[in-house]
This record gives C-alpha cells, structure tokens and sequence, in this order.
C-alpha cells in the first residue's frame, strides 16, 4: 500500500503574539511545528502501516525551513519525504496550494508509485480555512471523506468514520481517494532517539516549479483570488458591571434593570 501524507509547518499558535502599533504577527522567536491535524493524519497513516504494511510518504509545500517539519514526520512513521519549494509558490492561498499539491503529487507518484490514499490535516491551525484537502482531491478528480475520526483499508475500498456537527457518519469509498482527519481518540507517537537521529541525516527531495510542471498563472499571488486586506486584534470594552447581590433573584431584578433602562428589554 502506497500512502502520502501531506503536511504543512505552522507557528505554534501558543506563542502568536501580535504588535499592537502594526497589528502584524510578530514570528521572532515564535517556534515552528508541524500542523496539528497533520500530526493526527500521519499518526492514522502510521497505525495503518503498522497492522496492514504500507509506504508512507510525506510531503510538504513551503520554504526551506521546512524540511524540519518533514523530519520530524520521518522520525515518526514517514519513510521518505519531498518538499515542494519555489520562490513562485510564494503567496498563494488555499486555491493555488491545492492546485500546486495536484501536480506535486502526480510528480511523486512518477518516482514512488501511485497512491492508494491521501492523508490530509482537516484544517491547519495557521489558517482554518479546512479547503487545501478538498481542493487537492477536487483538482485530482479523487473522492474524498473529511473530517475522519477513524478508517478502514481493505478490498479496494475505504471504510471511514467521520466527525459531524449532529454526530458521527460512516462513508465508504473507492481508492485512490483522499481523507482529512479531525481529531482521532489516540494522540501521535513520540520519536525515539534513534528515529530523529536517522531522520536528521535523511535527504530530502525539494520539487521547484519545474519539477511539478505547475503553471505560473496557478501558482502563487498571480493564483490566488483571495487577498488579505487586514488584519487586527478586536478591541475589547472593559466597562462591564459585575452584579452581586445576596439572593440569585435580585441579581437577576438588577439585571433586567438595567436592561430596561438602555433598552434592551
């Protein structure tokens, strides 16, 4: 079974801070990590591996640095892993990326093999826009299952468990097919000495603009409708009243007291 996982370093949201005169995110200092949801999709992919045997392949859009990211997936389950990484890619939103991803893939898969599925992050916490998967399987012409919690490989077909706002639903599907993962009810697997000290010293193939054959005019800002015109920190009014009286009930009449009195009731 061929299974590639795609990944995407984040700043650790824990550390974010934003410069309140420019209302920008101040990254000095600010750690990188692999995306969250991303972790939980390469740990399902690894389960897989374990019981059913599997090539697991990691892939990554994004600079150079971003080889830490694939390092770290390879000293938890990956055994091997591209970076697709070009000065063109820069800029482009979730409509370019998924496109970039497309032709990424189709150029992995002229080295290592078709994949069977695709492993994506529901959504990246940088962003939480939770489109990059479903485009990618969109742009590949791939059915796809989001938001799973659990799944099963056997057959030819995917057996997915997956996460709604009423409950759980379990959608079966052809392969090759592509599934985001929410969070599963296990957490991912440390590294051990051993695999970080191999993943350090693993080579990893970077794909440029070239390698993917992508259109410019699909690719980066030239690609992406979506502009981002601002960002800020909301304010936020501190002149609240806190009401405290003896009983709950003449709380509750202070309150509708003064609701009445601006208007509100």
């Amino acid at each position: 079974m061929n299974i590639l996982v795609c990944v995407k370093q984040v700043p650790d949201t824990t550390e974010i801070k934003i410069n309140p005169e420019t209302n920008t995110l101040i990254r000095e200092g600010v750690p990188s990590i692999v995306n969250t949801f991303d972790g939980f999709a390469l740990e399902m992919a690894a389960r897989i591996k374990d019981k059913q045997g599997a090539k697991i392949i990691a892939m990554a859009m994004g600079p150079e640095q971003a080889k830490n990211a694939l390092k770290e997936c390879l000293s938890v389950g990956a055994d091997k892993a591209y970076l697709v990484s070009d000065r063109a890619f820069g800029g482009s939103d979730t409509l370019a990326t998924g496109y970039i991803l497309s032709k990424a893939v189709k150029a992995v898969e002229a080295e290592e093999g078709p994949f069977d599925v695709i492993f994506c992050g529901k959504q990246a916490i940088d962003g939480d826009t939770a489109q990059t998967g479903p485009q990618l399987a969109e742009h590949l012409d791939y059915p796809q299952i989001t938001c799973i919690t659990e799944i099963e490989i056997g057959d030819g077909k995917i057996k997915a468990k997956r996460e709604t706002e009423y409950g759980k639903e379990v959608w079966e599907s052809p392969m090759p097919a592509v599934v985001t993962v929410t969070k599963p009810d296990f957490e991912p697997r440390y590294p051990t000495i051993k695999t970080k000290m191999a993943a350090n010293k693993a080579i990893i193939q970077v794909l440029s603009i070239n390698e993917v054959k992508a259109d410019a005019e699909r690719s980066g800002l030239k690609g992406s409708p979506t502009k981002v015109k601002k960002t800020y920190v909301p304010s936020r009014n501190k002149n609240g009243i806190i009401i405290k009286e003896d009983l709950a009930s003449e709380s509750a009449k202070k309150l509708a007291g003064l609701l009445s009195d601006v208007g509100l009731l």
